[in-house]
């Protein structure tokens, strides 16, 4: 007997995060309006893809004092848009991201599962954390959560979460929770019975070794970040290892790192379309942006089609201390900059031309039959178990994977020809959960 092919997972991720869309183009729309969200559910669906996934962004970001206007401004929240997907599909899965840090499990809880019931079992929990103030000066509570604390909440969160999901019983009887830990305590009857799915999907995107380990010991997904093939399996390795040390098997953890597809008739077709997306998406003011995002330091007075900074980069412990608020700086900024300026050097680049080389590249770029057997391949040799794909267009930055790729993985048996049951687990292959109650 042969094992059974290894199957591939698909979600959509709505794009604008990050300088991702470009808005350029005349095939983009709005990023509010419900009818964009509305078409790329409806692809995605389309596609017979597992979920469709919404960000999170809970202040908005600045760049040298001002609102950096690249960015997405003014999406709705994750939540309402999903509950108003779940009237115009039938299948999908709909994942919304919500921070642990600034929310409370009952209030969080209680939105979740009544997703969960009027999907009909379809609802996703992206969980993350913040640990900057500049995101909790947006908040009641002021300042913010040290970052040690930052994971011993949200697994704190969690497990509450899941305890009031199962203080209903699976035959529609609520009882009394309570529950008392280091960040919450909470007493009470939960208002919602217990959703067709047992509990909606957690998903999990941190990397650091905590991050790992809370994805392994909680996820029920992992949103990594790992797309080149080594760093792909090295981490998929090191993941699906950890599950056993909290009681779990290999296969009740699904990994699906974020990619990005540029097809065209022909390779080089493909490879010049994906050249000029990057050009795009890395814009002059984008470029100082990431440049910045490196050095910490103000650097508006140079050019982005000069040189690199002679200067090193500016130590930085606070994260809001420099020219950008609201994202994430390289975590080694001195290591990144020694690599930039090697690129540069070595290929002759302009500050522009380096963050294009270094952060603006597709994931897979090629024919439709090239790109579905890269990632047939994957999935076959454990780099993943399926992906997220971040499309450059707003909102049919799908149709095209829809309508050309994913017959072709349906034609190398890697791919589903139809949904197989009605609720989100049903689609990753993943259990119910057991009831605690």
């Amino acid at each position: 007997m042969t094992a059974a092919r290894r199957q591939l997972h698909l979600a959509a991720h709505f794009p604008g995060v990050n300088s991702t869309t470009v808005w350029a183009d005349p095939r983009s729309r709005s990023q509010i309006d419900f009818s964009s969200f509305e078409h790329l559910a409806r692809t995605a669906e389309r596609g017979l893809f597992d979920f469709f996934f919404l960000a999170e962004g809970l202040r908005l970001r600045e760049h040298r004092g001002l609102i950096h206007d690249l960015d997405v401004v003014g999406r709705p929240e994750s939540i309402t848009v999903l509950n108003a997907l779940a009237a115009v599909t039938d299948r999908l899965g709909l994942a919304a991201t919500v921070n642990t840090t600034f929310n409370e499990p009952y209030e969080l809880a209680r939105r979740l599962a009544s997703l969960d019931h009027l999907s009909g079992g379809r609802a996703a929990w992206n969980v993350v954390t913040s640990s900057d103030a500049f995101t909790g000066e947006n908040f009641r509570r002021g300042g913010h959560l040290d970052r040690a604390d930052r994971y011993t909440r949200a697994a704190e969160f969690v497990r509450t979460a899941r305890g009031l999901w199962d203080s209903w019983t699976p035959d529609g009887t609520p009882r009394r929770f309570a529950r008392h830990g280091r960040h919450f305590t909470v007493e009470g009857e939960f208002t919602v019975p217990r959703s067709p799915q047992g509990h909606p999907v957690v998903i999990q995107a941190g990397d650091s070794d905590e991050g790992r380990e809370f994805a392994a010991s909680t996820a029920d997904v992992v949103f990594s970040r790992h797309i080149a093939p080594e760093a792909a399996r090295a981490f998929y390795a090191d993941v699906k290892a950890r599950l056993a040390r909290h009681g779990r098997a290999r296969d009740e953890l699904r990994i699906m790192p974020g990619a990005s597809v540029v097809i065209g008739d022909t390779d080089a077709e493909a490879q010049e379309k994906a050249a000029e997306i990057r050009l795009q998406q890395v814009s002059p003011q984008n470029a100082i942006l990431a440049l910045e995002l490196v050095w910490g330091r103000d650097l508006s007075s140079y050019d982005p089609d000069g040189p690199l900074p002679a200067v090193d980069p500016a130590p930085c412990p606070d994260p809001d201390s420099g020219p950008v608020r609201g994202r994430v700086r390289v975590a080694d900024p001195l290591a990144v900059a020694a690599e930039w300026r090697a690129l540069s050097e070595a290929k002759g680049l302009s500050i522009r031309q380096t963050v294009v080389e270094t952060s603006g590249r597709q994931s897979f770029i090629g024919t439709p039959a090239g790109v579905a057997a890269a990632l047939d391949t994957y999935v076959r040799t454990e780099a993943a178990d399926g992906f997220v794909l971040v499309p450059h267009l707003t909102p049919g930055g799908l149709d095209d994977f829809v309508d050309r790729v994913v017959p072709l993985l349906q034609e190398r048996g890697a791919f589903r020809t139809g949904y197989a049951g009605t609720t989100l687990r049903s689609h990753l292959g993943l259990a119910e959960p057991v009831w605690e109650g």
